[in-house]
């Protein structure tokens, strides 16, 4: 932590409410106010840009301590401030005195307290969580027979393994078992990264990826819904984190699941007939996973346009945007794809993989495991009549009528 920090320092944030952080009280809408895990929120994160400046890299705070008092109400569309105030240092740790206001009026106040700690411990932490989470499988390095499959081939010679989803009648849509299967290639491929150098990724058929298989998902359980989601993301993170260099070869759509899919991969090369959306709010929830690491590729506003209005773009856009790498003809996209494979097996393997590995690890971990939130986002609104609406229409093929209200 660097040198400065002083008693009376003070952070501030000002948020407008909206509806994500409100609560309805009685099932009565004119009673919806700011909720006091929002507040506290809001408080807390005062506290933290209070911290940021002190801060050096590779180090963040956390929040250990929090004892509020909820004293007043703030409606949607107002404007609320939290302020936090240093009043004590003790080595690492800070304690705060905490307030909320809407407008001049106070809503909130308490105590905070904040520990300043390595990024790199918190996320080997979490990746524990993660890995004790029985319901998220930990996709560990697998240096066995790989399998037969049904769902993917894959094919390795010369040191670079080709992957192909193969579900080319449902534009290789993501089912429960492509996952499975997904997870054993992935595995497989961190246990092979010696014989392995270099991985391809790319579609059967006239498409890369649909996204996920939207059928299937209507007949789930929201449980099993939840940790099909989060196995899903689980997979493209470890697709990401593979040792080896991936390609995505993009053949044709890449639709939502299949957008994460080919983002996931360190190069995109696109032919002209790809495109690429993230259409999951034209169904009537959000993204299940995957934000961050859009966002970190092509930026907020970029994101928000993609996930906000589920349009697909071009390739041409996509190349403009920084989402794809390189534009080539479809007879020549897996041609190009296998000559970058083998102009990288020229370079050398070790260095390859801890270049990658530093990239990875100076953008930071900690953001990636926002799935979790955005898996219960999604499992939110998969759960409300406007889910069973886009289900519905996508089945028909007709436009959604969802409520506008």
């Amino acid at each position: 932590m660097k040198t400065g920090l002083q008693i009376g320092a003070t952070g501030e944030l000002t948020w407008m409410v909206d509806a994500t952080m409100t609560i309805t009280l009685g099932g009565i809408p004119q009673a919806t106010v700011f909720s006091t895990p929002s507040m506290i929120m809001l408080m807390e994160q005062s506290a933290r840009e209070a911290l940021r400046p002190f801060l050096e890299q590779g180090e963040e705070s956390v929040g250990v301590e929090v004892e509020v008092e909820h004293v007043g109400a703030a409606v949607p569309g107002s404007t609320v401030r939290g302020i936090a105030q240093i009043v004590e240092i003790d080595g690492r740790r800070v304690r705060f005195e905490v307030r909320a206001y809407a407008g001049d009026r106070e809503i909130g106040r308490g105590q905070h307290r904040r520990a300043v700690v390595q990024l790199e411990r918190l996320v080997a932490n979490v990746t524990q969580l993660m890995q004790e989470e029985d319901r998220v499988m930990t996709l560990k390095p697998n240096d066995g027979e790989l399998g037969a499959f049904e769902t993917v081939i894959v094919k390795a010679a010369n040191r670079i393994a080709t992957v192909t989803l193969n579900r080319p009648r449902a534009a290789n849509a993501i089912n429960a078992q492509m996952t499975g299967e997904l997870e054993r290639v992935v595995a497989w491929l961190a246990g092979h990264a010696q014989e392995v150098r270099v991985v391809v990724i790319s579609g059967a058929g006239d498409a890369f990826c649909a996204g996920d298989d939207v059928k299937e998902i209507a007949g789930l359980p929201l449980e099993a819904a939840r940790t099909l989601s989060l196995r899903q993301a689980n997979l493209f993170l470890a697709l990401e984190q593979l040792p080896q260099p991936v390609i995505a070869a993009v053949n044709g759509p890449a639709f939502g699941a299949g957008c994460v899919a080919a983002y996931s991969c360190d190069w995109r090369l696109a032919s002209y007939a790809a495109r690429f959306a993230m259409p999951e709010i034209k169904l009537g929830w959000p993204p299940g996973y995957g934000i961050a690491q859009l966002t970190a590729l092509v930026g907020k506003g970029r994101t928000l346009e993609m996930c906000l209005t589920g349009e697909p773009i071009t390739s041409a856009r996509a190349l403009e945007w920084g989402l794809v790498s390189e534009l080539v003809s479809g007879a020549m996209l897996m041609k190009s794809a296998q000559q970058l494979a083998e102009r990288l097996l020229l370079l050398p393997a070790e260095a390859l993989r801890q270049t990658k590995r530093l990239v990875h690890l100076d953008e930071g971990q900690l953001p990636k495991v926002t799935h979790r939130a955005d898996t219960e986002a999604y499992l939110r609104c998969l759960a409300l009549p406007d889910a069973r609406e886009g289900i519905s229409a996508f089945v028909e093929k007709r436009p959604a009528k969802f409520d506008r209200k």
